[in-house]
């Protein structure tokens, strides 16, 4: 029997306007040095060099300047996703923030020069851009979870942020959306007009739905921040901060919900190494994601011609 889908939609309270889409020449003229950053190459994934400080900069000003994009969260599976499927690593080098989810990430940015390089966790960045969102006023729609995740997730935002405006939730069934569904979510988000679109799916599913509707949902900002939605309504509990400096959060994870995710660290954790050796080495080549310039993503975002599958992409974990 099929799942029914949940969503709900909130009255908007003095919305803060927002600048919709513009051609690509004015959207070129918006990346000023405020919203340019540097990268660093992991295994041909370019990874955001940021902090989290730098991170909720960045989103404001993407905020601010009424583009759509979309926002990366990205540790050991998701390079490791990348290096048998081009499409997703094209997702990821696409996207207009790709923040260094877990130690790994942030340890092979600083052996590439960049010092000021750390951390970005999911729900780190989720509870950083809630208290912004009671400052600047946005207002926030939040996608995924399972049945009655995002409703609860909404009250504890709310609890935890008085003032947070989340303007709706949309639970997707463990599925590819049909035609209707994709259709009734996009006249929910435009509906509500939120700042940003928090998406709360697995990886790499959260990736391509965030690259197949970034234009058509007309939000500023669709972020994907995985198990965050768990996280933020104690279904995962979180560990403390010196087992996230030594890189061993993953170790705390997999304690907690072995069946799922024993095979992903098993397989995951060991070939990163293996192909990160290779690369510092440099015997080994990967793809340069330097190919792939500032501009020609704008276009590419601007005028929606990321190559993905036609088919809607939903939730399925």
């Amino acid at each position: 029997m099929t799942k029914p889908v949940s969503k709900t939609v909130t009255p908007r309270a003095n919305p803060l306007p927002i600048a919709r889409k513009c051609h690509c020449d004015e959207a070129v003229a918006m990346l000023d040095s405020r919203l340019v950053h540097e990268h660093a190459d992991v295994l041909g994934v370019k990874v955001s060099a940021i902090n989290l400080d730098m991170a909720v900069n960045l989103a404001e000003q993407w905020v601010a300047a009424g583009k759509s994009g979309y926002v990366c969260v990205t540790g050991v599976h998701g390079v490791m996703e990348a290096q048998s499927d081009p499409e997703l690593r094209q997702i990821l080098n696409q996207a207009v923030i790709n923040t260094p989810d877990g130690m790994p990430m942030t340890w092979v940015g600083r052996y590439q020069g960049f010092d000021h390089m750390d951390r970005v966790f999911g729900p780190d960045f989720m509870t950083a851009m809630c208290r912004v969102s009671v400052e600047r006023g946005y207002r926030n729609f939040l996608y995924g979870g399972k049945p009655g995740v995002a409703e609860l997730l909404s009250k504890t935002l709310q609890t935890r942020f008085p003032g947070l405006q989340v303007v709706g939730t949309y639970t997707p069934p463990f599925r590819n959306l049909t035609p209707e569904e994709a259709n009734e979510l996009t006249a929910l988000v435009r509906e509500s007009k939120p700042h940003i679109v928090w998406v709360g799916l697995s990886t790499p599913k959260q990736e391509r739905f965030m690259a197949q509707f970034v234009d058509r949902l007309q939000a500023p900002l669709l972020v994907g921040v995985g198990a965050a939605f768990d996280y933020h309504t104690g279904s995962i509990h979180d560990c403390s901060a010196w087992v996230k400096r030594t890189g061993l959060q993953w170790l705390h994870r997999l304690l907690q919900d072995p069946r799922r995710l024993w095979k992903r660290y098993l397989r995951n954790n060991p070939a990163f190494l293996w192909h990160i050796m290779w690369q510092f080495s440099g015997l080994r080549e990967y793809p340069d994601y330097k190919e792939a310039q500032t501009v020609e993503t704008m276009a590419s975002l601007s005028h929606g011609s990321i190559s993905l599958p036609a088919q809607v992409r939903g939730s399925g974990k």
